[in-house]
């Protein structure tokens, strides 16, 4: 499998492409609606088939160009987002254990909730896309969208810190220049729950984060609950 990873600097969001080096068919994780154009032009340009537009989570920071790059490619590629909101735009509805299939290649999904009750984690041989269930050296705040701390520590640590040490980390955002992890980077440096932190201190520290409401969430939860149209 073959990755690109794209970034919207005014979101800081990460979005991959990935595509199977043999068929040309390809993938687009966590799109923006802003960088539509660029995404579309990047996918011509490699020759690729895009067949799916998958998505992490419900996003409140930024609105996905999901809907966009369906319409472009006359509805041949399809979206996917986990059930548990019941998105009323996308073609699949997808829950842990599914499988996305790129010609020979695998994408496999991990239902990683606790930031949201939507997030879902995409894997592949050697790398995982983790939207922003973890984050390099931090995890998704909690506290809006059905999140839960604790389901949130569940998910990190009995699903994907399970994952073979060498497993790369591909995060939805970043804010700090960083693009890339790996599971055993995360177990062993993460402040928020790897060094041995126990479940209670992980809610413990969530709770204090304090944060502000994102800018867009009111119009990124319905706008992205319509993929973005």
């Amino acid at each position: 499998m073959e990755i690109k990873q794209l970034f919207d600097p005014a979101t800081s969001t990460y979005t991959y492409l990935l595509w199977n080096a043999e068929s040309k068919q390809a993938a687009l994780i966590d799109s923006v609606k802003e960088q539509v154009n660029r995404d579309q032009q990047l996918i011509d340009e490699l020759g690729l088939k895009l067949e799916w537009l998958l998505e992490t989570h419900i996003h409140a920071d930024h609105i996905t160009g999901s809907g966009d790059l369906r319409t472009h490619s006359q509805n041949s590629a399809k979206v996917a987002v986990h059930k548990a909101r019941g998105s009323q735009c996308a073609d699949r509805l997808l829950v842990d254990s599914d499988e996305i299939v790129l010609g020979d290649e695998t994408i496999s999904v991990l239902y990683t909730p606790g930031h949201t009750d939507t997030d879902i984690s995409y894997l592949i041989d050697g790398a995982v896309f983790t939207g922003d269930s973890l984050l390099i050296r931090g995890s998704g705040r909690t506290d809006f969208q059905a999140g839960d701390a604790g389901t949130s520590y569940d998910s990190i640590t009995g699903k994907l810190f399970t994952l073979d040490d060498e497993t790369k980390v591909y995060p939805c955002h970043d804010y700090k220049g960083q693009t890339v992890s790996t599971i055993a980077e995360e177990k062993a440096s993460n402040p928020r729950i790897g060094v041995g932190r126990s479940r209670d201190e992980y809610i413990a520290i969530m709770d204090e984060l304090k944060l502000a409401k994102p800018a867009r969430i009111e119009e990124a939860v319905p706008g992205n609950m319509a993929c973005g149209l």
